[in-house]
């Protein structure tokens, strides 16, 4: 809009007095009057340009700052725009970064941010039956009211080498108990060289594009069963650090490495908690009891792989695809594994135009295949467990606030005693249909119904219905796009 007030300059008004004077009529001393107040109109014109001219510049410089600041902090958080896949992060040396800055408590402020995840629902399975097909931690579970999840985030820049976050959840259990668990606790790196990222501490293991989402971000109100299944309740986390490489492509590809602790009860498929815990009634999987084992060296750590690319198809549709792996040990022998691999695909069509960024059309599907290695060697029932399972899901933003969806999932597995009667390896199916309407960005409302198809069930289904509210208080952390 500024290049047409260009267009209004001092000689356009000269230009406009001569034809003034032009004019016949006009007498002497009125023309002599008449150039002298336009010089003197010239003159402040002139002045007025030079200082617009100032002011212009200085918004242009503003907002390239800005320009350069919004990169940089989606780079950071890897998030991508809307209608674009595509994550860039800045490219910096170390010698871009300052030796000395402000402090965090000026520059950096604390992000600090709380959200309250909330669910009431029936079934017409009982509250036993419920709990094994909402096996997720933070899924509602029970016939009435369930507190799924509160998080408290705190986030901020701590200089300039350093990105830290922080999750604590408080949620109620079943029998009424307030539990409270550090869910996450890391540090990021802001400026290494060659594309290059390190995280350390407490997080999610970036495997998929499910599981490191918090429960306030999913689609759904629930967690895919073979999440749960392979992953536990909780999600798979731990304690570890990472590496992340940002390859130097025409697209976006970046490579993750990581290790971590294989024990505790969010590693579901290794050194779970609890192993060993009751010897008259040990746990077992497939029939084969757990026994309590430790890691020994870093041979029994968990590693963990993943490559993800995007790409943009067109204007309107971007998309992205995974690849992750995992390998561990686990607690049904001295020298057993675990592997898990798993492809992921996300598709997004957004038009170029749209309003708080509706309408779209998103479609998310997740694959995964377990491989678990039951037993030693000389163990005569030693065998491998073979697991698998996909969800696959579709959101349609038809306006402003208002989604549907659509998610449909199914799990089974191979080996072991009969799957039947173990709602945690038998065959399953669930189809969710839901409603969800966003009031604001601070709160949502959603309706959500499954219809369960299950092997360990005296009627084979059951019919489940949700309503979930959501809000959200202060400046929540960005997450993972």
């Amino acid at each position: 809009m500024f290049n047409h007030l260009h267009r209004i300059t001092p000689m356009g008004i000269l230009m406009g007095a001569c034809a003034i004077f032009s004019l016949p009529g006009l007498a002497a001393e009125d023309s002599a009057l008449l150039r002298q107040q336009l010089i003197e109109l010239q003159q402040q014109m002139q002045q007025s340009q030079q200082a617009y001219q100032s002011r212009l510049q200085a918004l242009e410089q503003r907002l390239m700052q800005l320009e350069q600041d919004k990169v940089m902090q989606l780079a950071q958080d890897k998030i991508t725009p809307a209608a674009n896949s595509t994550i860039v992060r800045q490219q910096t040396s170390p010698s871009d970064v300052p030796s000395s800055g402000l402090t965090s408590s000026t520059a950096n402020p604390l992000r600090i941010g709380l959200s309250g995840l909330f669910a009431a629902g029936g079934s017409n399975a009982d509250n036993d039956e419920l709990e094994g097909l909402q096996a997720g931690g933070h899924d509602p579970n029970r016939n009435g009211f369930t507190v799924q999840n509160v998080e408290l985030s705190l986030g901020a820049t701590v200089d300039p080498y350093f990105d830290a976050q922080t999750n604590i959840i408080f949620l109620i259990d079943n029998e009424g108990e307030t539990e409270v668990e550090l869910e996450e606790a890391f540090m990021t790196t802001r400026h290494l060289p060659w594309g290059l990222q390190v995280k350390g501490g407490q997080y999610f293991t970036e495997f998929g594009r499910q599981n490191p989402q918090h429960p306030h971000t999913w689609a759904f109100a629930d967690q895919p069963v073979v999440l749960s299944r392979f992953f536990g309740g909780d999600g798979l986390r731990s304690q570890g650090a990472r590496v992340s490489w940002l390859a130097p492509t025409p697209w976006y590809s970046e490579l993750y490495l990581g290790a971590q602790n294989a024990n505790g009860e969010t590693v579901t498929s290794f050194l779970a908690e609890g192993a060993g815990g009751d010897p008259t009634d040990p746990e077992t999987i497939g029939g084969h009891a757990l026994i309590d084992r430790d890691g020994r060296d870093q041979s029994d750590l968990l590693y963990s792989a993943r490559w993800l690319n995007g790409f943009d198809l067109s204007d309107t549709l971007s998309m992205n695809m995974g690849f992750s792996g995992l390998i561990g040990p686990n607690a049904s022998g001295r020298s057993t594994d675990t592997t898990i691999v798993g492809t992921d695909v996300y598709l997004k069509w957004q038009p170029a135009y749209v309003q708080r960024g509706f309408p779209f059309v998103s479609w998310h599907t997740e694959v995964l295949q377990r491989r678990y290695e039951a037993g030693d060697s000389e163990d005569p029932t030693q065998e491998t467990l073979k697991d698998w399972g996909f969800f696959s899901q579709a959101l349609w933003g038809f306006r402003p606030g208002w989604v549907a969806g659509l998610r449909t999932e199914f799990a089974e597995a191979d080996g072991g005693v009969s799957t039947d009667d173990d709602p945690f390896r038998d065959r399953r199916k669930r189809l969710s249909p839901n409603l969800t309407w966003y009031p604001s960005e601070y709160s949502k409302l959603r309706l959500q119904y499954n219809r369960d198809w299950a092997e360990h069930l005296d009627g084979g289904n059951a019919d489940s219905l949700f309503l979930q509210m959501e809000f959200s208080l202060g400046s929540h952390t960005a997450h993972t796009f």
